[in-house]
């Protein structure tokens, strides 16, 4: 038999009690991962209950959750649309106004942007790039997912832009846009005024075409969004859309904020 310092039966010396053999640090990974197995696995059970994550239908998508409450959203800004004229022609039938106290609400709600604008209108319209694409031009690098999708900042530089043009009045997709109105993306979605819109997205704005068109091509964010759209295909297109008609805002005008608990 082995007089090694490995054999159980012998110390070093070969006399007295026996010295306990060190555990190998094999047999302490070893250990060990079969302990974080285990735990894997409990885990996974009690998350489970029993059933079949995967399968599972009563575990609902966050995209599903998120165009389910969409659709609601979009269902209660038109009841309440109908529910504000209801309510608007009957105050007009009997108010006790005077047709200059009429003509100054007009204007407000006219500036407020809850009634329709009718005028000359420029669309702008931005798209996702391929999602094959590649460099166009040399001295580029190839692309990254985040550079082929249109972004945040894409849409607000429109939106700025266009304001700073003159714009009467802005749509982003088919909602009017207030003073209030927030152009959020999450992921490759817009979200806007609590419903969820896919691109390609699509801003028109209501006012002078050419100073309209010039702001866009003056503005430094849009000049840098035109690199990529020459580069990697990011989608851009300006049309002249004749004579349109704005909707009004017709969501909620309350403002919700933080208050102080107590």
């Amino acid at each position: 038999m082995s007089n090694s310092a490995d054999s159980p039966a012998t110390g070093a010396t070969g006399s007295g009690p026996a010295r306990r053999p060190r555990p190998r640090p094999v047999r302490i990974l070893t250990a060990a991962v079969f302990a974080l197995a285990g735990l894997i696995f409990f885990t996974s059970f009690d998350t489970a209950k029993g059933t079949d994550i995967r399968q599972d239908a009563s575990l609902l998508k966050l995209s599903d959750l998120i165009q389910e409450r969409s659709r609601k959203n979009k269902g209660l800004d038109e009841s309440n649309a109908t529910l504000r004229d209801s309510v608007e022609s009957l105050a007009e039938s009997d108010d006790g106004s005077t047709k200059a106290e009429d003509d100054k609400l007009s204007g407000l709600e006219k500036n407020a942007g809850t009634q329709e604008l009718t005028a000359k209108a420029v669309t702008v319209t931005l798209n996702d790039a391929p999602p094959d694409a590649t460099a166009k031009l040399p001295g580029y690098p190839e692309p990254q997912p985040d550079y082929l999708v249109i972004h945040q900042q894409d849409l607000q530089a429109v939106v700025n832009a266009l304001w700073q043009g003159g714009a009467k009045g802005i749509k982003v997709m088919d909602q009017r846009l207030i003073s209030t109105s927030a152009v959020r993306c999450v992921g490759n979605t817009l979200i806007l005024q609590g419903r969820v819109y896919s691109p390609p997205y699509k801003i028109t704005a209501v006012g002078d075409p050419d100073r309209l068109k010039q702001a866009l091509a003056d503005s430094r964010a849009i000049q840098t969004y035109m690199v990529y759209v020459n580069v990697y295909g990011l989608g851009w297109k300006v049309t002249d859309d004749g004579t349109v008609t704005l909707p009004g805002y017709s969501g909620t005008v309350d403002l919700h904020y933080a208050k102080p608990v107590g």
